[in-house]
């Protein structure tokens, strides 16, 4: 049983894992499908370098695993639910920001909320 301080722990992790869009981009092509990290790179348009090291943030922070597959290695996501809970973030997240830019006094002349 997780207790709050874990669970805080827990959500700044996901937190600093989407912080990057990088990452972003990774985690919403891995929701789709496993996938290998060359095939990553070129499907992201990123030095296979840059793949690792974001890879191995989100290893570390326990939202992807890599899964050997003969002489390659493999990458999805830890669990399955977090591809639906991806999925619903990204929609919360997208319906929020269009109603505050609807509803947001200031957009138009200080440019907030965009």
């Amino acid at each position: 049983m997780l207790t709050i301080a874990s669970e805080i722990e827990v959500l700044a992790r996901f937190g600093r894992a989407l912080a990057d869009p990088i990452r972003c981009r990774i985690l919403l092509t891995l929701r789709q499908a496993p996938a290998h990290p060359a095939d990553l790179a070129d499907a992201l348009g990123v030095s296979r370098t840059r793949l690792s090291n974001h890879l191995a943030c989100l290893r570390d922070c326990g939202l992807v695993v890599a899964v050997p597959v003969g002489r390659r290695t493999r990458y999805e996501l830890a669990d399955a639910r977090l591809a639906h809970a991806l999925d619903d973030l990204r929609t919360a997240v997208v319906a929020v920001a269009a109603e505050a830019e609807r509803t947001c006094a200031a957009a138009e002349t200080e440019g907030c909320c965009r």
